[in-house]
């Protein structure tokens, strides 16, 4: 009965230090896995495989979306965590869209084989290591964000050859799809990025319903507009995205103007 209690006495805290040194550990491992899968979608870009090079950002937003979630539950949220978060969305939100337009411009109908200008396309990766470097020393998006996220506005762009393909009969591809035009998607996509346009967080910091409402609502809605429209809905929802937490932070502004 002594040795037991002594063994217990001598283990506990043993036990205790290793489980929290797990702990802590977890989100990283959890923000690793989505720069890993940043790292795959470049590859299967560069072989021009769009499809699989889409669905390894999502996975990689999916971990990005929980790593934050998981420090907060087991409290092990560090300066570490956030920079290594930050690092994770370059590749994944930043270096892979870049790359796309790269991809995209690289039409030989475009600019011809030698020209300069599909580097362009990399302004959205500039765009997004700005972002990502203000978003680290900016208190003010604590709760919620100001500018595009980065995860975002990689969708937007991951999503534009599945449309192509999908509305390959469509004229509507034909002007998306002009070189002017994913220029200038580009150049706004790096300006929107850093805007000072306050919009709502949908990351999840409580199970309470009444603090993640509009967040649910928004899931709801886009979940109905992506059934509608499939790829060409992920490209609106980011559209509906901004424009909601417009109307929403004018709302709360007027209602705070008239309290």
């Amino acid at each position: 009965m002594c040795l037991s209690y002594c063994i217990n006495l001598f283990l506990k805290p043993i036990a205790k230090q290793i489980n929290m040194r797990i702990q802590k550990h977890i989100p990283n491992f959890i923000t690793l896995l989505n720069l890993f899968c940043g790292c795959v979608a470049l590859v299967y870009l560069a072989n021009s495989n769009f499809l699989m090079a889409f669905s390894m950002v999502c996975l990689g937003i999916f971990f990005d979306f929980f790593d934050g979630f998981f420090a907060r539950l087991l409290k092990v949220s560090s300066p570490l965590g956030l920079q290594l978060d930050s690092l994770a969305d370059m590749v994944t939100s930043g270096v892979v869209p870049g790359f796309m337009m790269y991809k995209l411009l690289c039409n030989p109908n475009f600019f011809g084989s030698e020209s300069l200008f599909p580097y362009a396309g990399f302004i959205i990766t500039l765009g997004a290591c700005y972002r990502l470097a203000n978003f680290n020393i900016d208190t003010r998006q604590t709760d919620s964000f100001i500018g595009l996220p980065t995860p975002a506005n990689a969708l937007f762009f991951l999503a534009l050859p599945l449309i192509s393909e999908a509305f390959s009969n469509d004229n509507f591809t034909g002007i998306i799809f002009n070189k002017f035009v994913l220029l200038g998607l580009a150049f706004l996509s790096a300006y929107i990025m850093n805007a000072e346009i306050p919009l709502f967080s949908l990351k999840i910091k409580s199970f309470d319903m009444k603090d993640n409402k509009l967040a649910i609502i928004f899931v709801g809605l886009s979940a109905i507009i992506i059934g509608f429209f499939q790829f060409l809905g992920i490209a609106l929802v980011i559209v509906f995205y901004v424009l909601l937490s417009v109307i929403f932070n004018l709302t709360k502004k007027k209602m705070d103007n008239n309290a």
